[in-house]
């Protein structure tokens, strides 16, 4: 990962074949690298599944608020142009606004400069993991 100055501290599993790699994660910001394998395609032509865009963007969401336990609660997405098989994309994540243990983040999602995928997400950093049922009253 070249620039940025953060070390990634949420979704060490993430493999980059799926959602990509990250090239950059800041305060409040992440860039994550893509480039579509032929296994995303959902038809003959090489049309991408819109859902592995949407995981990049998702993926440079969770690097943007950086935080061991973010989740995603809600999305908000517009698919702007088509994908295909092969192509690299670039999804430049944001936090607009934080209020405690929620952030709304916005994402673009280019190719070669031009967006395909524009989405606003919501975080939210449990004090556990998702998968621990045990809650105190405060999460």
């Amino acid at each position: 990962m070249s620039g940025g100055g953060q070390s990634q501290r949420t979704h060490l599993e993430v493999d980059g074949r799926l959602c990509g790699r990250p090239v950059e994660i800041g305060a409040g910001r992440a860039v994550v690298r893509w480039k579509a394998p032929v296994e995303t395609a959902a038809d003959a032509s090489g049309l991408v599944h819109g859902s592995f865009p949407f995981g990049v963007a998702d993926y440079a969401a969770m690097l943007a608020v950086n935080e061991p336990n973010v989740v995603l609660a809600e999305a908000t997405i517009r698919f702007l142009r088509p994908v295909a098989v092969g192509e690299e994309l670039l999804a430049e994540a944001a936090v607009e606004r934080s209020d405690g243990k929620k952030h709304r983040v916005r994402v673009v999602v280019r190719r070669g400069g031009e967006p395909v995928l524009e989405a606003e997400l919501l975080c939210i950093v449990p004090g556990r993991h998702v998968f621990e049922t045990a809650r105190s009253p405060d999460d």
